[in-house]
């Protein structure tokens, strides 16, 4: 008996010729991304491609969930499909870049998000009876904790805040967390006149007030970035060493 290579694309198809059938089951198109991903990175392949790390990559990771943002924004279902590709490209990226390294890869990726899913979610793949989102989110936080329990773990009120976010939402994300967890915050926040502004606040608002400022920086040479990455990183420290002296005296 003979066999032919066949092309990827084949595959799909059946082979039929006197005597013999075979039948090849369908490729999914995310092998097919894979396959050709490792192409890209292989002899042969792209040199840009070839040339790029993890560290390489990460800003266009960030640029990439900007275009897609601005898709949900417009709620642009078309551009939002493709932006939403090349979010998952940079997933397949990284990952193919871990399989030659020898780490992990695209499957082990998928598996460990699937499986924490599941974990994470007992009140549909379990037993437990949730009412609510609150209720669920609760749940998720305390399934949280237990997966991290005996890991080491950061002393800080802010352990939790995303890394590398852009500096809105990371200043967004820092009270947040404020808020969350009860965090002493010092004199940098006065959270009576927060509280205050929210009150008379809605969308349109806020984007007119963060624009307005947005260009008063532009106009001063400001990077606006930068002053309030600085700034809540003010709030945090304050946070805290004032969370820390709050240890101390219970300790006492």
């Amino acid at each position: 008996m003979f066999f032919w290579p066949l092309m990827r694309a084949e595959l799909d198809r059946e082979l039929l010729w006197a005597g013999a059938v075979f039948f090849m089951p369908p490729v999914s198109s995310i092998e097919e991304l894979q396959e050709t991903m490792a192409r890209l990175r292989g002899p042969g392949g792209c040199p840009w491609d070839i040339e790029q790390d993890h560290q390489s990559l990460a800003q266009c990771l960030v640029d990439e969930c900007s275009e897609l943002l601005e898709t949900i924004d417009k709620l642009d279902m078309d551009h939002m499909r493709e932006e939403l590709g090349d979010v998952l490209l940079q997933v397949v990226f990284h990952a193919q870049l871990a399989k030659e390294k020898g780490h992990f890869d695209f499957e082990a990726v998928a598996a460990e998000i699937n499986e924490k899913l599941i974990r994470r979610h007992p009140h549909v793949f379990g037993d437990v009876d949730l009412e609510n989102s609150e209720q669920v989110l609760t749940q998720w936080d305390a399934i949280k904790a237990t997966e991290k329990a005996g890991k080491p773990v950061s002393s800080s009120p802010f352990k939790d805040l995303p890394p590398a976010l852009p500096a809105l939402l990371f200043a967004y994300d820092v009270f947040k967390q404020i808020k969350k967890k009860a965090i002493p915050v010092g004199e940098s926040v006065d959270m009576d006149a927060i509280e205050a502004m929210a009150a008379e606040l809605d969308e349109e608002a806020a984007g007119h007030i963060l624009f307005e400022i947005a260009a008063a920086c532009r106009l001063k040479g400001i990077d606006p970035e930068s002053a309030v990455r600085k700034f809540a990183r003010r709030v945090m420290a304050e946070s805290e060493e004032l969370t820390e002296d709050t240890k101390e005296e219970k300790i006492v």
